[in-house]
């Protein structure tokens, strides 16, 4: 039979418009001559709903959507990411579920078993695993259904196996599927792909057994989806695979193992890719919050420049404001290039100038700074200014701001709490220096380039100081982008990280950095995660801690 993999973009917690989409892509699967179409993990509620289930009136409204969507789906089968109770009368109420649904009737569920609880995950928290792996039979099919991470437990391919039960191994022993069916709501990450890829491939050969796997798609907060549905044969090959970055229905053919035509997004290099990944996420997170428009600052420096292209391409240039903020150390060039850069994007550009208020502010604070050597304090006053009216243009016009720091700056505290941390959204706060001026080249690959040359060429530098540049402070940054991914994402020890060629001095002071700058992390816009380990939700360390490494 013909099956369908329809990957959505769901709202979490927006009952009505998930179900007009999930009616929506089943009534096109019906009309591609579909049997069976199969949607994300908890595709009714979205996924991560988080604290959301802790509440009455989310699950009663859940349960009132899923009989409604069960009622009215009529000549395709429906497997449906969605919430099942957990009746024993012991742990957490719920379980992360696959529901197979059809002409009115529930026909089977399947039980997430592997709850992940590392990364970004906290799903022990909410749901009970599934007891056993059980095969369903439809339309004359044995399918093996799984949930998520249910796959993600190969031996052979991680350092250690998280899980003593291996989900799909149990699905063979059990009853020996025709097929296996997973659905999914994996995060994107730099690399991911190709793991995935591995992962599945290895299930396929190992099981001798073809794979359908079904991931969410869309921006969830920090969270990026990008989807990529899939089909592979029992020998590990793709014959057909849904577009990055956007909803998508592909149709495979159980009877020939054949995929239906499909124009899918073609491979891209990583690059590529993250530019699309940040596009989508700026998108989903202002229409999802309701923001139709956005506001940023716009200094004539990369990384300004960078966020003012992904806001420009994710809602529209004459939906940006770029707003120049020059003070005595601003040079003639930075404004120039921030003009030329809105002009380039088709935005509006408006400048409001900070010295008046700057030496307002340096007036009042006069008697107390008195015989005190001027410093960061007063360097900061700048950056703060510029938050306080960037806010208000934010407030008063319904904009979101985004705040445009990097994850390099943003791991070593080069950045102003209150200042150019303000922000709803910090775009490219998981990206690191060389991935922006990567993502920079990107952005200028046609023959038109949006961003000035010099934006790209010149020093970086913050300009809140006469001949100021990033590299007075901070290592450059080849070197310290691949100690901070080491450290970071990779879990490097400092000794690790001196043994990789990195001088000691430097890398006890980067590590020192991101320690003592853990306080302005927690108070930092929201940020789209891109890499193996953002900051936020998933690196939890302490504030107040004072570990150091080797003294134990």
């Amino acid at each position: 039979m013909k099956i369908g993999l329809a990957q959505i973009n769901p709202v979490i917690g927006d009952f009505a418009f998930n179900c007009r989409r999930i009616r929506f892509w089943a009534e096109e699967a019906r009309q591609r001559g579909c049997k069976l179409v199969v949607f994300p993990e908890l595709a009714l509620c979205g996924y991560p709903p988080q604290d959301l289930v802790e509440r009455q009136s989310f699950l009663a409204d859940h349960d009132r959507a899923l009989a409604r969507l069960v009622a009215e789906i009529r000549g395709i089968g429906v497997l449906c990411g969605a919430l099942e109770p957990h009746t024993d009368g012991s742990g957490k109420p719920l379980h992360n579920s696959a529901v197979l649904f059809a002409d009115g009737r529930v026909l089977f569920a399947a039980r997430k078993r592997l709850l992940p609880a590392y990364d970004v995950f906290d799903e022990d928290r909410y749901f009970s695993p599934g007891a056993r792996s059980e095969v369903c039979r439809y339309e004359g099919l044995s399918l093996g259904i799984t949930v998520c991470e249910d796959i993600w437990n190969d031996k052979d391919i991680f350092a250690r196996q998280l899980y003593e039960v291996d989900p799909v191994a149990d699905l063979v022993v059990v009853g020996r599927p025709d097929l296996l069916i997973n659905i999914s709501a994996s995060p994107f990450s730099i690399g991911k792909q190709a793991l995935k890829q591995e992962i599945f491939q290895r299930l396929c050969v190992r099981h001798d057994l073809p794979l359908l796997y079904v991931n969410q798609v869309g921006g969830q907060d920090s969270l990026l989806f990008d989807g990529r549905s899939l089909a592979m044969n029992p020998a590990g090959r793709i014959i057909t695979q849904a577009a990055r970055f956007r909803e998508d229905l592909v149709v495979v053919d159980t009877d020939t193992w054949q995929g239906e035509p499909h124009v899918a997004a073609a491979e891209a290099d990583e690059t590529a890719v993250v530019f699309e990944a940040l596009v989508m996420g700026v998108r989903d997170y202002a229409g999802k919050c309701g923001f139709a428009r956005a506001v940023l600052g716009l200094s004539g420096g990369i990384d300004s420049a960078l966020t003012c292209v992904i806001a420009s391409a994710a809602l529209g240039p004459e939906n940006v404001l770029a707003v120049a903020l020059p003070s005595p150390y601003t040079s003639t060039a930075s404004i120039e290039d921030a003009r030329e850069l809105a002009a380039n994007l088709g935005c509006r550009f408006e400048m409001l100038p900070i010295t008046p208020t700057l030496a307002t502010m340096q007036e009042t604070l006069a008697p107390l700074f008195a015989g005190l050597p001027v410093g960061v304090a007063e360097q900061n006053l700048q950056a703060r200014i510029r938050g306080n009216l960037l806010m208000a243009l934010s407030n008063k016009f319904g904009h979101l701001l985004l705040s445009t720091g990097n994850k390099s700056e943003m791991a070593v505290g080069y950045c102003t709490l209150y200042g150019d941390m303000s922000g709803g959204l910090a775009v490219i706060a998981d990206v690191p220096k060389l991935l922006v001026y990567r993502l920079a080249a990107h952005a200028n690959r046609d023959e038109r380039p949006l961003i000035p040359a010099r934006v790209i060429t010149r020093p970086p530098t913050a300009e809140l100081a006469f001949n100021q540049f990033d590299q007075d402070d901070l290592p450059p940054y080849e070197i310290l982008d691949p100690i901070l991914e080491a450290y970071l994402e990779q879990g490097r020890s400092m000794e690790e990280i001196v043994a990789m060629g990195f001088a000691r001095p430097v890398v006890e002071d980067v590590v020192r950095r991101i320690r003592v700058n853990e306080y302005k992390r927690k108070q930092a816009a929201l940020g789209l995660k891109v890499t193996t380990k953002a900051f936020g939700q998933g690196r939890r360390y302490p504030t107040a801690q004072n570990y150091r490494e080797g003294e134990g």
